[in-house]
């Protein structure tokens, strides 16, 4: 933050002198924003009398100043003048005249006053309306005076961040108009800009071009530098840009700098899937677009000034010319210059493809194919000649610890897609053609082809190591073609079906039968997770369109698009019914005519569950501390890993874990001595404007920010202006984000900051509240984070995604994909612990079907039921419930090494007798640990229905207790056959003990 402000300082001091004949000033917190806003100017009368009149240069570029408000106060005294009237008023400037109640001496002016309204964390700024508090017998007097008597001394923001200089500081229309007057083209203008300042206005110049003499750019870097620099293009008639490029650059004795090493973030680059990037660029008539160039110098290049040209060629016709002349001095850059980014060093990661081969990830296992049969980490599948899966088996135990080698089978049939035509007889494409076309460790792809006279079908597959499928099937017309239907049949079996999550459903038990239509205006539905506790699948419907939604508040802004194939205005939907005791799921999409030459992508992609086996012990020994405290503080709770949330001394700006790094980095090396695990938040969704490349990134268009009505504080509306979404706020310390837009070159941004923020700060892992990116991202991410060694821990938290601005999706359903990569879930805010089932939470919470476990959050959980699934909920976020009573228990008991087996399992050794009374054990060696659960409406009594040769315990032997926990239950003994009462959601944990 230190040097965040301090470059801003600068930016505010030093230049104004340069080019400005009234200097902007930091006003280093002089003033109250929140009632007289960001920006005043400094007004001195110098001689006493009833009026003082001043002109007033402010070059504004908000919109309409005439509307907003002027607040005059006396420098001496702090009282407002309420003798203030406007003579005239624009954005260039405006003239005023007002009674100096002191006589002589300094006047404060606050042109952008306003007030918050909304909530604290998504405010609303509402600039103040015009006021007249002027008395009628002083206004009278005003038009008498005819000349200025007072002057600015100074144009001052609350700080240096909020200023305006220089690159907000406008040029007047009649400076605009001399320069266009001089150009010599008229289809647009170029300036050349330093990577310091970046270009923020869109629809205006910064006065600071009107200074300039010739087009060319100068600049210094040093070896090994990821070097940028700007190219302004101001347009006066619709243009777009198609292409930038650049010629090597030389210095003129034989060295190069070759032009493969220089590029324009604008118009090429590589995406987040490492595929080149080509764009052009749109620029409307009276606009600004700014035109970034980035320049990597090799080590070995030599001092010197090397010159080349960068041409920019549009729609307009002739292309435009710029010269370009790079110093290079003898300083050599190990790091790039990765450790100044206020030089937009990092702007190179944008096309980092750091991590993108797809290697396999621990726990997982390289992919076998033999055949048509592929195997995996605990799962298997046969393909069928037409491409699809004939058969899907798992190979974990009901208890999810450990594996066998009897399957257990998803599917009763094989998964079909069927082309119906308008007779109701099924279009028979017999496939031929079935062929792999890619096999690694990491990736197995197949295609097949088939046709008849009036269809062809061509499919492309593939499987990755952790059990993620994609299907893209296009259906072509070969002629004119009536259909009555293409489906996808998924015909699950029952023990794989037994529950539910998606499509407007909440994690639980499947219905029976179950019709379901697309609704993606305000429903993030597109498939759903079926599944028992040891096998499942999840499937999503798409088309060749598909764009991943926003999510977490903003889904109504970026909704689903329709899949044209499946959704078929509106005829597509789903059922769900009975099939033999099995589940049929019929995904339709209707009837259809089809011209001779039309293309439908029927896509989907497969999930297949669990991804491994539960790692209990990792819930046992890794106990997160959620918040930032003293060290001794954190060691002190029995915690093991902490998460740094942002929002704090050591990282607070909120996904820009960046600017404070040193603190951070000081604060992480004194956990490790402690035996600490440290992680931080950090997560793409939306980012800070304390980040250095904002105005670099909103060069990009939409590519990085969302696009949206804009507001909120007004840090943003007056630097950003218009065209985004405000996001989260803090107050304490003014950190206002932007909605990010979905997938994006910020995603190899990302990748690249946390393989630096590994490397150089020692992080121990991410926590993630809510996420925005998808499944190739976040493998990106853990590789990032495990490599060299480092523990590379990730939990996920996710508010109750199951409401109207979130699309009505489960949490679980909606970041399914990046469960492979997670050590540990928080589903949290708005999940019920109260009146939800055990069903639901067995899917929706516990994350126990897929490998994983977690912990509660809102109102501090339910422990008994918590503990069931072995959660609690995490300290010290909730003052309802504190864990570390049961975090003890688990210490004195020995929980590392036992096995779970839930009562989720026909294995369970211990039953309550009542089915809204559970159980589940906890085992080792000669003891147990037994959790009860009630989700009884009234008080009753149970007894323990023990299966001793399942438990391992000798019942001569056994002693039963229930040990004593402060706020959970009193401690006392129980006979074998006693009864043990049980109060409503409530429970016990039993301690059996062989003697």
């Amino acid at each position: 933050m230190k040097k965040l402000l301090s470059l801003a300082a600068l930016l505010v001091t030093a230049g104004s002198v340069l080019s400005q004949e009234i200097p902007y000033n930091d006003g280093k917190n002089a003033w109250n924003e929140d009632s007289l806003g960001n920006h005043r100017a400094v007004i001195t009368v110098k001689q006493s009398g009833k009026y003082a009149r001043v002109s007033i240069p402010w070059r504004r570029a908000d919109e309409n100043p005439e509307n907003k408000r002027l607040i005059l106060q006396d420098g001496k005294t702090g009282n407002k003048i309420l003798n203030l009237q406007t003579l005239s008023i624009s954005a260039e400037k405006a003239e005023i005249v007002f009674e100096p109640v002191s006589g002589t001496g300094t006047y404060y002016l606050y042109y952008l006053p306003y007030k918050n309204e909304g909530r604290a964390n998504y405010p609303k700024g509402v600039y103040l309306k015009p006021e007249n508090t002027a008395s009628t017998d002083w206004a009278s007097g005003t038009s008498a005076v005819k000349t200025a008597n007072a002057s600015v001394s100074a144009f001052q923001s609350i700080d240096a961040f909020n200023s305006f200089y220089p690159m907000e500081v406008a040029a007047t229309a009649k400076e605009t108009a001399s320069l266009i007057a001089k150009a010599p083209r008229k289809d647009f203008l170029l300036f050349t800009e330093d990577r310091i300042y970046p270009i923020r206005m869109t629809d205006k110049l910064p006065y600071r071009w009107t200074k300039q003499q010739k087009l060319q750019f100068s600049g210094k870097a040093s070896k090994g530098e990821q070097y940028s620099f700007q190219i302004g293009l101001f347009a006066q008639q619709d243009i777009t840009v198609n292409s930038v490029s650049f010629s090597a650059l030389s210095n003129g004795a034989g060295q190069s700098i070759p032009a493969a090493q220089l590029s324009c973030i604008n118009t090429n680059g590589t995406d987040y899937k490492a595929s080149p990037l080509t764009k052009t660029v749109p620029v409307s008539k009276g606009q600004v677009q700014a035109l970034w160039c980035l320049l990597h110098i090799p080590q070995a290049t030599l001092p010197g000034t090397y010159k080349g040209t960068v041409t920019i060629q549009t729609t307009s016709g002739q292309p435009a010319t710029v010269p370009v002349s790079i110093t290079v001095d003898n300083k050599a850059l190990s790091d790039a210059g990765i450790s100044e980014p206020w030089k937009q060093t990092r702007l190179h990661w944008l096309n980092s493809t750091l991590y993108q081969e797809n290697t396999v990830v621990a726990p997982y296992t390289p992919l076998e194919l033999s055949g048509n049969r592929i195997s995996l980490l605990g799962r298997s599948l046969e393909l069928a000649p037409d491409g699809l899966p004939k058969s899907i088996q798992t190979y974990f135990t009901p208890e999810m610890t450990g594996m066998t080698q009897q399957p257990n089978q998803l599917l009763s049939d094989p998964i079909s897609l069927r082309i119906v035509d308008a007779s109701g007889d099924q279009q028979l494409l017999p496939p031929g053609g079935f062929k792999i076309t890619k096999q690694s460790p990491g990736t197995i792809e197949w295609t097949v082809t088939a046709k008849n006279a009036a269809l062809q079908y061509d499919l492309n597959g593939s499987i990755e190591f952790d059990g993620f499928m994609t299907y893209t099937i296009a259906i072509t017309a070969l002629n004119d073609v009536s259909l009555n239907d293409i489906n996808l049949q998924i015909p699950f079996t029952t023990k794989a079906s037994k529950y539910m999550m998606g499509l407007g459903q909440k994690g639980g038990a499947r219905p029976e039968n179950f019709q379901w239509k697309w609704e993606v205006a305000t429903k993030n539905q597109d498939g759903a997770w079926i599944g028992g506790v040891n096998a499942g699948l999840q499937y999503s419907l798409r088309d060749e369109t598909y764009s991943r939604p926003l999510n977490t508040n903003f889904y109504l802004q970026k909704p689903l698009h329709l899949p044209s194939s499946w959704g078929n205005g509106n005829k597509g939907g789903i059922n769900i019914s009975n099939n033999n005791g099995n589940a049929l799921v019929n995904n339709y999409s209707g009837s259809r005519t089809m011209k001779k030459g039309d293309k439908l992508y029927y896509n989907f992609t497969l999930l297949i569950t669990p991804f491994h086996t539960i790692n209990t012990d990792f819930q046992w020994e890794n106990r997160f501390f959620h918040r930032y405290k003293p060290i001794d503080t954190i060691v002190a709770s029995g915690a093991t890993v902490v998460n740094i949330h942002h929002a704090n001394a050591i990282n607070p700006w909120i996904n820009y874990p960046f600017i404070e790094y040193k603190a951070m980095k000081a604060f992480i090396d004194s956990a490790h001595q402690k035996h600490l695990k440290v992680k931080i938040y950090n997560t793409v969704r939306e980012l800070s404007n304390k980040a250095y490349e904002t105005f670099p990134l909103r060069s990009l268009g939409h590519e990085i920010y969302s696009p949206g009505k804009g507001g909120g504080f007004s840090w943003l509306q007056e630097h950003i202006g218009k065209d985004y979404i405000a996001a989260w706020f803090v107050p304490e310390i003014k950190d206002a984000a932007i909605v990010n837009s979905g997938m994006s070159r910020w995603h190899n941004y990302y990748v690249e900051g946390m393989n630096w923020l590994v490397q150089n700060v020692g992080i121990d892992g991410i926590y993630l509240d809510d996420v925005a990116f998808d499944r190739i991202t976040m493998k990106r991410i853990k590789r990032a984070l495990t490599a060299n060694g480092h523990p590379g821990i990730i939990d996920l938290h996710s508010a109750n995604q199951f409401n109207k601005s979130d699309g009505f999706n489960n949490s679980g359903n909606l970041y399914m994909e990046h469960f492979p990569y997670l050590n540990r879930l928080w589903f949290g805010e708005y999940f019920d612990y109260e009146k939800n089932s055990p069903d639901f939470f067995l899917t929706e919470v516990s994350g126990i079907p897929f490998g994983l476990m977690g912990e509660m959050l809102e109102g501090g959980g339910n422990p008994w039921r918590g503990m069931i699934y072995g959660m609690t909920n995490r300290y010290p976020w909730t003052d309802n419930s504190d864990p570390r009573h049961l975090w003890k228990v688990w210490d004195e008991f020995g929980m590392k090494g036992t096995e779970m087996i839930g009562y989720w399992s026909e294995n369970c050794p211990v039953t309550t007798g009542n089915a809204q009374v559970l159980a589940t054990v906890y085992r080792k060696k000669g003891a147990a640990l037994i959790s009860i659960a009630s989700w009884a409406p009234d008080a009753t009594s149970v007894s323990l229905n023990i299966d001793w040769k399942k438990l391992g315990i000798d019942p001569a032997k056994a002693t039963i207790t229930a040990p004593a926990i402060p706020n959970f239950q009193e401690g006392r003994s129980f006979q074998k056959t006693e009864s043990i009462p049980v109060a409503p959601a409530k429970g016990w944990l039993i301690e059996v003990r062989e003697n």
